[in-house]
């Protein structure tokens, strides 16, 4: 792709992408947020909403290679904008959903969206990296984690005024759609096509054989994703069960957590351009096995918050930085390349939280939570490898 005539300047395209980023992060929190109001609609225990909400995951993971291939065929323009209406649509679909059944064929279908979005603008964001010429991808994923705390304010807020699933799940589909209607003219018409290896001329590389680099992204995300999903389902039990924090403190880790997360993302690209790749991913293994001991090691509101704290900053840039690195492989296609390190990280997200409940059952939670200081290591460990390839 040449970028010395693209119609617009590169921050128009950055801006026009990070609006699609923003929509799926809404998306997003308008569900997670509602989780509550569906179960009380179709009156679902814990057990059924359990086994239920595991479709989505389930419809991610099914649609991996799906979406890795259709960004390559049909490039990442065309699929964001198919996504950018497919997703929103599923949302409306699920407030429709009148039996147990019928939700679970939903949120899976859900997934499969979620997941063509993701690997769709992920894509985009290394081709508008690239014309800038410097590391931004982290911001993409800040604009994310922005819309996630402002989709679950204004859904809390609409919740409040009795304003129904269908009402709520609407008005985000037609708010997501004008977005993405705007935006298509102004996000980059052709992905970033890097020279391929010589030694891959006659390869066709997929995610059922990726290149060591790119498994080697994929372990380091893995390691990231792991803590973040013990964040996401273990931190408060942590701050009530073992902390002994009242109703109103229980919360205090997992926002110091996301705020730091966030917070971090708008932080990455300068801290890589300033500090470099390697640097950034070794700090930030540091910070998160810091952060797990100090929460384990002194187990108290104010510490155990300031522990996750350390935590939610050293997530916040990995799985963006991995994603950068996987879409300018030279051997496979971007959409392929980052299907695959979303594949294996998003294994380390699902698998994390079981792991965590096991051996807190075995031993403590507190425990638990070392092992996962350790797993998060990983991202120190083989960040110099990441050197010998960049």
């Amino acid at each position: 792709m040449d970028f010395q005539n693209l119609r617009y300047s590169p921050a128009v395209y950055r801006a026009a992408l990070g609006c699609l980023f923003f929509n799926q992060g809404i998306i997003f929190a308008s569900w997670a947020s509602r989780i509550a109001d569906v179960k009380t609609n179709l009156n679902l225990d814990e057990a059924d909403l359990g086994g239920i909400l595991f479709a989505l995951p389930l419809g991610q993971v099914c649609a991996m290679a799906l979406s890795g291939y259709l960004v390559t065929r049909f490039g990442s323009r065309m699929m964001a904008l198919i996504a950018g209406i497919f997703y929103p649509a599923m949302l409306v679909a699920l407030s429709l959903a009148g039996t147990p059944t019928a939700l679970f064929a939903t949120l899976m279908c859900f997934g499969v969206a979620a997941n063509l979005n993701n690997i769709s603008i992920n894509t985009q964001a290394v081709g508008v990296e690239c014309v800038y010429g410097r590391s931004i991808m982290s911001s993409f994923h800040g604009l994310w984690s922005l819309a996630g705390f402002c989709g679950g304010i204004l859904s809390a807020m609409l919740a409040a005024n009795n304003v129904g699933l269908f009402q709520s799940f609407a008005g985000v589909f037609v708010f997501s759609v004008a977005v993405t209607l705007v935006a298509r003219n102004f996000i980059l018409p052709e992905d970033i096509k890097p020279e391929p290896d010589p030694a891959d001329a006659r390869k066709k590389r997929t995610i059922f054989s990726p290149t060591p680099f790119i498994i080697m992204l994929g372990v380091i995300a893995f390691g990231c994703m792991s803590c973040e999903g013990t964040m996401y389902d273990w931190s408060v039990v942590y701050f009530k069960e073992v902390i002994g924090a009242d109703k109103d403190s229980s919360r205090m880790g997992y926002i110091a957590y996301m705020s730091a997360m966030a917070s971090g993302r708008f932080l990455g690209d300068f801290m890589i351009t300033r500090f470099g790749v390697i640097r950034v991913l070794q700090s930030s293994g540091i910070l998160v096995f810091c952060g797990m001991i100090l929460a384990v090691a002194f187990p108290g509101v104010a510490v155990s918050s300031m522990g996750f704290l350390l935590v939610g900053a050293g997530v916040s840039t990995v799985v963006p930085t991995c994603y950068s690195l996987a879409g300018k492989s030279r051997r496979m296609s971007s959409g392929m390349a980052i299907a695959t390190v979303s594949t294996i990280g998003f294994f380390g997200f699902l698998m994390g939280p079981p792991l965590i409940g096991f051996i807190a059952h075995a031993s403590s939670l507190r425990w638990s939570l070392a092992t996962m200081a350790c797993i998060g290591m990983l991202v120190t460990i083989l960040a110099p490898r990441v050197k010998s390839r960049l």
